[in-house]
């Protein structure tokens, strides 16, 4: 990342309106509220004659100086509005944000100042525009903010209320003309009359331009009806967002609450050793009870806390079992890390990309293959992000639009740009109720299935030698070392035209390995395992030792 994206990444989280952020991000907050209220006094002050002609020039001062200011921070504020919002990305989406409601007040407040100097035009309204400057403070009031989200919230009942009463009065106006007409033809000669009387009654006709009051009994019914009526205007729509600001309360004092549990459910999830290894690991997962017992958390506190957070999901430790397996329903939380609208995206300048697009469905495989990437210091792309039911794979690919798909595809290419480049996709395998193979490291590179030649001429792989050797290497030290067992084609079928792989830009190295559940979620050397095949995959690609990764020993908390 560049200095420029830093800088841009900083002065979005800058100007995203929230004052408990970091401390010198509120420091900014603030002084643009005090440079606002500052501006606000010095166009009151320069309503008076006498502290013109005494203080005119430090008043000048001020309104140069502030107005320069807002003129940066607006054109910043344009410029990081795509990191605010995806909705304001490209030069169309700046353009939403100008004729937003906050953009079109920077602008209107700001700009403006300017157009004097090239037209004639008179100053002071101009500078009557800058009282609109105040509205800016909106922006961090809390209270302004629950009462605009209350408003939404009950836009459909309100604008159905609006409907029913003026559908209502107009009924009442054509009957009311009816009847007038007949007592005072020259008062109600038309329905406009009648129509505009009734809806003047719910403003109370301050110009006095519907002074036409009804002299029949059934006119002056009408008219209290109306006058009913103009109560329910105003106390249908009060009464809806006084609902709606309770509920909108309610949902940020739980969300607040929501936050200050899942920074305690963060605390369960730091590294521990493993001693085959000797390093550092974050836990793959932990049960809803162990966290009940060790954090003091209730069992909808930890819902509340998993739902409100991004990096926590549940698992049912049964689904990693085979049909011959008897495993108890175990829901236990998962910890993940993120940096991207998918899941995460690590550049390490690898030769080797390590990728895993099933996480999210997939208990466990993202925990190893994250730590195979890490030991090995290959690059690492994952999905971890996105609907569960239904779900549509980052693996096979199809036509569907799904957030996060063009961005993970544009990521994987820019890291595999070369045709010397390999990609090795990690998923899981012998789990959610499949059959347990007699082998529990199935490798697979574009055949068919049962193919376990390289004579396929749409495999996935450029350099077959550099494969056959690292598979062998592998699987005999899997077998000596562990008693475990590999194979390659015989039990799954990745031909597919649809391919992830078949997709990229380039026609890199592409290898696909799917691990039993058995090892990853269940066997305690499961770490000692990524390191070897991490080593494996050094050795024979990158030509070099794992990479000694200082942070693979420190003692701290999440990944």
């Amino acid at each position: 990342m560049t200095k420029i994206q830093t800088f841009k990444q900083e002065l979005a989280r800058v100007f995203d309106d929230d004052l408990h952020t970091k401390q010198w991000h509120n420091y900014v907050d603030y002084a643009i509220i005090g440079l606002i209220i500052l501006s606000t006094v010095e166009v009151f002050l320069s309503t008076y004659d006498g502290i013109v002609e005494r203080y005119g020039i430090w008043l000048k001062v001020v309104d140069y100086f502030t107005t320069a200011f807002f003129t940066i921070e607006v054109s910043l504020r344009i410029w990081c509005a795509d990191l605010i919002d995806d909705k304001y990305k490209g030069f169309l989406g700046r353009l939403r944000y100008c004729f937003s409601f906050y953009g079109l007040i920077d602008i209107l407040s700001t700009y403006p100042f300017y157009l004097h100097f090239f037209m004639p035009m008179p100053y002071v309204a101009l500078k009557a525009l800058r009282i609109a400057r105040l509205l800016r403070v909106f922006r961090y009031m809390k209270a302004f903010n629950v009462l605009s989200r209350a408003m939404r919230a009950k836009k459909d009942e309100m604008w159905v209320s609006v409907q029913f009463l003026t559908i209502i009065t107009l009924i009442l106006s054509f009957i009311l003309f009816f009847v007038e007409h007949e007592a005072q033809p020259e008062v109600y000669n038309n329905g406009w009359t009648s129509v505009l009387w009734a809806f003047a009654q719910y403003i109370g006709d301050p110009g006095g331009f519907a002074d036409t009051p009804p002299i029949t009994v059934t006119g002056r019914i009408i008219a209290c009806i109306i006058g009913v009526l103009g109560i329910a205007i105003f106390a249908v729509p009060a009464g809806l967002i006084g609902s709606a600001f309770s509920e909108v309360m309610e949902k940020d004092e739980r969300k607040e609450k929501s936050e200050g549990w899942a920074e305690r459910l963060h605390l369960a999830f730091e590294r521990k050793l493993d001693r085959p290894t000797g390093l550092q690991v974050v836990p793959h997962y932990v049960s809803v009870v162990e966290l009940q017992a060790r954090l003091g958390l209730k069992e909808d506190e930890i819902f509340d806390a998993v739902s409100f957070a991004d990096d926590f999901r549940f698992i049912n430790i049964s689904s990693t079992a085979t049909k011959e397996e008897n495993i108890v329903d175990l829901l236990a939380v998962e910890h993940f890390p993120l940096n991207t609208s998918y899941g995460l995206c690590l550049n390490r300048g690898s030769k080797i990309t390590i990728y895993a697009p099933s996480n999210l469905v997939d208990p466990i495989m993202g925990w190893w293959a994250y730590y195979v990437a890490k030991i090995g210091g290959f690059n690492y792309v994952s999905r971890e992000l996105g609907e569960k039911r239904p779900y549509t794979s980052f693996y096979i690919l199809n036509d569907k639009d799904v957030p996060g798909k063009k961005k993970c595809m544009d990521d994987l290419n820019s890291l595999l740009d070369s045709e010397d480049k390999w990609v090795f996709t990690l998923l899981a395998a012998s789990g959610a109720n499949e059959p347990a193979y007699p082998t529990q490291f199935h490798f697979t590179y574009g055949a068919k299935k049962g193919d376990e030649t390289y004579d396929d001429p749409d495999i996935t792989l450029n350099d077959v030698p550099t494969f056959d050797a690292l598979y062998k290497e592998f699987a005999a030290l899997l077998e000596n070392k562990y008693a475990l067992h590999t194979d390659h084609q015989r039990y799954h079928n990745n031909s597919q035209s649809t391919n992830f792989a078949r997709k990229l830009q380039h026609k890199v190295n592409a290898v696909s390995l799917r691990v039993a559940w058995s090892v990853t979620a269940r066997d305690m050397r499961a770490i000692q395992i990524a390191q070897d095949l991490a080593s494996v995959l050094n050795k024979h690609i990158e030509h070099r030792d794992n990479p000694d990764d200082p942070d693979l020993k420190a003692k701290k908390m999440g990944y």
